[in-house]
């Protein structure tokens, strides 16, 4: 029978012995012993009692020697199928076992086998040690080259991204749809405008509506952009200080305010023959507040309204913010009622940076031209103006102090401006009849004023315009003239800054602002 499958020869030598043991239960089964000393009587052999078995078992010696084996008898207590079964699966001590008891000596054929866990493969030999230096050199390689690819890509792609911008810009119908709000929201954090491509872009689509406005700088005209109105200011070819002057003031980092004229762009356009300086602004239709106070009178509230936007403006323009991406301090040099706008909400905006520098703490300078002090409108011109305190000042140094000087010069314009203002207010009574619009002065200067005729006025004369007696039965309106009084006052240092002014103006508003919601209540 050996040339039958070795598990199927097992197979029919337990059915044998099953055999044998039901037709001779009452035989008993010797056991081969291996050493003799495992059987008690050292002949080599043992008898099996009732539910014992014949056993063979090979263990892994602890010192790593040759693996040795045993053969005995097993008591029954140990018989049982997890300990006879022990070879069929891995042990933590390296041992296996095989059991018998259909014959005499059946255990002497059994021959288990140790089946151990795999181990990890070693580095045996300098060839193996090669493999594993170029696996290593191979993942590395790798990933050289995929970062390499990822990096090439990321940088095509941004050229790409920047070549399609650069065609939007160069064709303006390639421009995204988009409106001028957009437009401003979408411009750099720092508040200093959009960017110069985008800015000439918007400049070639401008279509030109209609006049609204001159000045000595050239006309202003109500424009379209993509069915957004805007404001174009047209700078003649002999005042191309001005429009970059205002361009400047207009980009300058933080700038942007709600009571300052929001910039849109500016641009040069021309052939050989003609040349046009172009300065787009947000387009407000109320006009300038020249021309709005001589078509509507005012209530308290409104007074306060256009009052106190006004200060704001100035007071954002007057003050230096620090900082990485910091504001420097701006003074206007021109504030007068037609260089303020009104917007819709009945808050004003101020415009017109043609005249304005900026003093730069840094290096203790301004950025001011020194044959080209005594500019603005002469009717709003301060005391230290008309008679060249400041220019005196500058000609020892342009720092802070002329700076100072030039601050408290648009306090006093303030001043004339809140006037304008106060005259066409009711002082909260709906029966007062309110004054008729005049500009500052009018009743002792020419309409066109010169130098001379305001310095009379204004430093030799020490005259200011006149206050009304109602004003002072109206508690607003007297709490006003106070303030506009202090800021009109000959001796500059005297003057409040336009933040005081902000602040008591505000104070005032949310006064009247307490009591008209407590008149309510009652």
């Amino acid at each position: 029978m050996s040339f039958l499958p070795k598990n199927l020869l097992h197979f029919v030598i337990t059915l044998y012995s099953v055999f044998l043991s039901l037709v001779s239960c009452e035989e008993s089964i010797l056991c081969y012993c291996e050493p003799p000393d495992y059987c008690p009587d050292g002949t080599g052999t043992c008898v099996l009692s009732p539910g014992s078995q014949c056993f063979s078992s090979i263990e892994e010696d602890a010192d790593g020697e040759e693996p040795f084996r045993t053969y005995g008898c097993l008591p029954p207590e140990e018989s049982s199928d997890m300990q006879c079964k022990g070879n069929l699966s891995p042990h933590v001590v390296r041992k296996s076992i095989d059991c018998c008891n259909f014959t005499d000596l059946c255990n002497k054929n059994l021959h288990p086998a140790l089946r151990l866990k795999p181990e990890s493969p070693s580095i045996t030999s300098w060839e193996d040690s090669l493999l594993l230096l170029a696996l290593a050199a191979s993942v590395t390689c790798g990933l050289l080259i995929f970062i390499s690819l990822s990096v090439y890509c990321h940088k095509r792609l941004k050229r790409r991204e920047n070549v399609k911008q650069l065609q939007y810009l160069s064709h303006p119908m390639l421009l995204p749809p988009a409106t001028l709000s957009d437009l401003l929201e979408q411009s750099s954090g720092s508040g200093s405008g959009l960017p110069l491509f985008v800015q000439r872009t918007i400049a070639k689509q401008i279509e030109p509506l209609k006049v609204i406005g001159k000045g000595r700088h050239g006309e202003v005209w109500l424009a379209n952009w993509r069915d957004d109105k805007v404001a174009v200011k047209i700078f003649s070819t002999t005042e191309e200080k001005s429009w970059f002057r205002e361009t400047e003031i207009y980009q300058t980092v933080l700038m942007r305010h709600n009571n300052i004229l929001g910039f849109v762009a500016a641009d040069i356009k021309g052939t050989g023959s003609w040349t046009q300086m172009l300065l787009i602004t947000e387009y407000h239709e109320n006009g300038s507040l020249y021309d709005y106070l001589q078509s509507n009178e005012l209530d308290v509230e409104s007074l306060l309204s256009l009052i106190c936007s006004i200060a704001a403006g100035i007071a954002h323009l007057h003050t230096e913010i620090f900082g990485t991406q910091g504001k420097p301090a701006i003074a206007h040099r021109d504030i007068k009622s037609k260089n303020i706008l009104v917007k819709r909400n009945n808050e004003c905006v101020i415009a017109d940076f043609g005249l304005a520098v900026r003093y730069n703490s840094e290096i203790n300078g301004l950025d001011i031209v020194r044959d080209n002090v005594r500019v603005g409108t002469k009717r709003y011109m301060p005391p230290e103006v008309l008679d060249g305190t400041i220019d005196a000042l500058l000609d020892e140094s342009a720092d802070a102090r002329v700076f100072e000087a030039l601050k408290m010069a648009d306090i006093y314009s303030l001043s004339l401006v809140i006037w304008e203002l106060c005259r066409r207010c009711n002082g909260g009574k709906d029966c007062v009849k309110v004054e008729e619009y005049k500009v500052p002065y009018h009743d002792v200067v020419p309409s066109d004023p010169s130098f001379d005729d305001m310095y009379n006025v204004v430093v030799k004369d020490n005259i200011r315009p006149k206050v009304p007696e109602k004003w002072h039965e109206s508690t607003v309106l007297d709490t006003i003239s106070k303030i506009m009084q202090e800021c009109w006052h000959p001796n500059p240092s005297v003057r409040p800054t336009a933040l005081r002014v902000k602040k008591s103006l505000m104070n005032l508003r949310d006064a009247v602002e307490r009591s008209t919601s407590d008149f309510i209540e009652q």
